[in-house]
């Protein structure tokens, strides 16, 4: 028997928004496919969220970390799961190169995560577009599963990157579900 998971990191881009290169834009937030419903199911089931997302554009002075909270914020209108459905949301500002601290596959967030909730490694899954996402999950020990609605390829990036090992679900909704067991 699968033990039963306590916590959600997920990341934003390519797994909750539809991926735009850079975006500052609230404008431009949109949900994908199956996500609120994902969503809903992971808080029917006791299940707490967390937020973790690297947003290089930051450290490369795109734009400000206001602009982040602003896409953040038309992010959680369009879920409409009430006011605080993410227990902890960790932005990464740095850009690759620069030191880092919360920049995935960093397991800080994680850790820290993990440490303030009480919770065990088996108990958090990170799900995600990016190799880096799982990576995070790997280098943090929990575990992870892969929504291939990115940009990328998740299953040859994780393949080149030796994560192999991960699930990867075409859609949101489904990727819960399996972390759920249903």
């Amino acid at each position: 028997m699968k033990p039963s998971p306590r916590a959600l990191v997920l990341d934003r881009d390519g797994t909750l928004i539809e991926h735009v290169p850079y975006l500052c834009d609230p404008r431009q937030v949109m949900l994908l496919p199956g996500v609120c419903e994902g969503l809903q199911l992971a808080l029917d089931a006791g299940l707490l969220l967390f937020l973790h997302s690297n947003q290089s554009g930051v450290g490369r002075g795109y734009f400000s970390v206001d602009a982040v909270d602003l896409c953040n914020r038309r992010m959680l209108e369009l879920l409409d799961l009430g006011p605080a459905p993410f227990s902890r949301i960790c932005i990464a500002p740095e850009a690759p190169g620069q030191p880092s601290f919360y920049r995935k596959p960093s397991p800080l967030f994680a850790v820290e995560v993990m440490r303030d909730y009480h919770l065990a490694p088996h108990e958090v899954w990170y799900v995600g577009d990016r190799g880096s996402d799982l990576a995070t999950a790997q280098a943090a020990g929990t575990r992870g599963v892969g929504v291939a609605t990115g940009l990328e390829d998740l299953a040859s990036e994780l393949a080149e990157q030796g994560l192999g090992d991960f699930l990867i679900f075409p859609g949101f909704e489904q990727a819960i579900r399996h972390v759920l067991n249903l």
